[in-house]
């Protein structure tokens, strides 16, 4: 996107609109199923921990941003198919793509973070299933 080359612009949109629904979309639905499966059959299930609720949340949210950008890759993939020269391509200036990703990027990386550290703090549900298995 960072080319003057309108071609090669242009070229990158038009791949990144059916990435995004054959990869993108399938692959983030796909983690946040086997991120419900993981939590409900294991000991960490899914309202005990805020770590769990936590990557939850932002899977749900990354999800969703991601459907609602879609639109907006969609239409600047039209805009591509429909320049035919770079003063019509002026949209695809546009760095969006990149500041969405960059924030997909810090997302995974935060809940790498809190996969492998998993930091503790019980919800009060937690804390109740807790006390209950060290009574019985």
């Amino acid at each position: 996107m960072a080319s003057s080359d309108a071609v090669v612009v242009r070229s990158v949109y038009l791949i990144l609109e059916p990435l995004g629904w054959s990869a993108l979309v399938p692959f983030s639905v796909a983690a946040l199923l086997t991120g419900l499966w993981q939590a409900l059959s294991t000991r960490w299930g899914l309202l005990r921990h805020y770590w769990v609720i936590t990557k939850l949340v932002m899977n749900i949210a990354a999800t969703g941003v991601l459907l609602l950008y879609m639109q907006t890759l969609g239409h600047l993939a039209d805009v591509a198919r429909a320049a035919t020269d770079s003063a019509l391509a002026a949209p695809l200036a546009d760095p969006s793509p990149v500041i969405h990703s960059a924030a997909a990027i810090f997302l995974l990386l935060v809940a790498l973070v809190l996969s492998v550290y998993k930091p503790r703090g019980l919800t009060a549900r937690g804390a109740r299933i807790q006390r209950r298995t060290l009574v019985s």
